[in-house]
């Protein structure tokens, strides 16, 4: 065959032409905006999605970011968004019944045992009582029967949940922690509780699972009162002392009130944890600053039992507090993988017993962020309640300025923070920590 050099010529031409016209066409397809349609049914599928399953935070990633694009500029348009979300919320997550009594929140199989007490008519905060125990033994009976009437008392509705597994430290166990959290949402979602005025208390086991409990979610608590129990103490050898309190804890109570209730004499749970747990609070405090309603309630005589006047008594000193959700200064020490958020600030892979301090200063717009531990994939979560959101937002790592950007209301955060009911924790624009300026 004679060679034809100006065929090739063509035929290179037309290729080359072929295939930047598909690659234009990609490209204006990828550019085209999703319809309102499209938003929602991406916001359904992310709302029906388990969060704390890989696979399920993978794919809500995916989903967020998708919808990062989404600008929310006008305060009209964040208001139905923030309506239609709660509505989702509602309809496609649990709520219980509004009725004293002792309900499973699993039928089938029948399990998630749990009792409902105190003011159930229309109660202005919610108790969750956590009992007492260890391995292959506790009872919500035993929580619910010293608990409901100090709670009904108070105008508190009381959740008594039963851990699902009856171990040492039943309250921490996988699962167990995952769904007391989902109780504590279902129980705002059914009677509209204010998300402010959630309370913490429990006894013996329920006062380690307090401790722990409400340091783990210190941002969704207004107080705890912990009785009889502590956080669990790490010991520099078998029977040997105290050297420090578990992870995940103490630093992260730093702006939280507490009681805890302790009788020196007491057989089950001696003193030496709770008082461990005390100095690490006082380092805590010298270090950090914070824990002004910090209250060690030590008495002698009461053995393994409540305190002179009982469970009332014990929540009287707390009920006078609300929640905080946006402190200037928050210290975050992670200790669990599918807790992302932490008041206003979102880590898409936390890192166990990192510790992140952060404070910000709405006078200069910034964001100051301290930690020893690389912060790859966090978020500084924002809107008017902590900057001015009309002008650069400067976030700084240990002194070094790492990002200065006018942030931007988008679908794809309000999404991320407005999952469930707890709406003081949602916010519509973020931004990196690191960026380019």
């Amino acid at each position: 065959m004679p060679f034809r050099p100006l065929s090739c010529l063509l035929l290179l031409l037309l290729l080359w032409l072929s295939s930047t016209t598909m690659l234009f066409a990609a490209a204006q397809t990828e550019a085209k905006p999703l319809t309102k349609k499209q938003q929602t049914k991406l916001v359904e599928e992310y709302m029906a999605l388990d969060l704390r399953d890989d696979a399920g935070f993978e794919r809500a990633m995916a989903i967020v970011n998708e919808l990062e694009a989404i600008l929310l500029p006008r305060s009209s348009d964040l208001k139905k968004w923030r309506k239609s979300l709660a509505k989702l919320d509602g309809k496609m997550h649990p709520k219980l019944e509004k009725k004293s009594g002792t309900y499973y929140f699993w039928e089938k199989p029948r399990d998630g045992k749990f009792i409902i007490g105190g003011d159930t008519k229309k109660p202005r905060g919610l108790l969750l009582g956590m009992h007492g125990g260890g391995v292959g033994s506790g009872d919500a009976g035993a929580s619910a029967g010293a608990y409901s009437n100090a709670a009904k008392e108070l105008d508190l509705v009381a959740i008594f949940p039963e851990v699902l597994k009856k171990t040492e430290c039943g309250w921490t166990d996988s699962g167990t922690e995952e769904w007391v959290m989902d109780l504590v949402d279902a129980a705002i979602r059914t009677w509209e509780i204010d998300p402010n005025m959630v309370f913490f208390s429990g006894h013996s086991m329920g006062g380690y699972g307090s401790w722990t409990l409400g340091g783990h979610h210190a941002d969704r608590v207004a107080a705890l009162a912990p009785s009889a129990g502590a956080p669990t103490p790490v010991y520099d050898k078998p029977g040997g002392v105290i050297v420090e309190i578990d992870s995940g804890v103490v630093p992260n109570l730093r702006n939280i009130p507490m009681v805890v209730y302790q009788s020196i004499d007491d057989p089950q749970v001696p003193p030496d944890a709770n008082q461990a747990a005390v100095k690490e609070v006082a380092k805590a405090k010298k270090t950090w600053g914070g824990f002004a309603n910090f209250e060690y309630w030590e008495v002698n005589g009461r053995g393994h039992g409540f305190p002179e006047g009982g469970t009332l008594a014990l929540l009287e000193k707390i009920i006078g507090f609300v929640r905080n959700p946006l402190p200037q200064k928050i210290v975050w020490q992670p200790r669990l993988s599918w807790k992302h958020q932490f008041h206003w600030l979102y880590w898409q892979q936390p890192v166990e017993n990192a510790v992140v301090i952060s404070e910000y200063d709405r006078d200069s717009n910034t964001i100051e962020i301290n930690s020893e531990q690389e912060l790859k994939d966090m978020w500084v979560l924002l809107d008017d309640r902590l900057v001015d959101m009309k002008k650069e937002v400067i976030i700084k790592i240990n002194g070094e300025t790492t990002n200065k950007a006018l942030p931007q209301t988008t679908l794809g955060t309000l999404l991320l923070t407005s999952s469930g009911p707890d709406t003081e924790l949602s916010f519509a624009a973020r931004l990196p920590l690191r960026g380019t300026f």
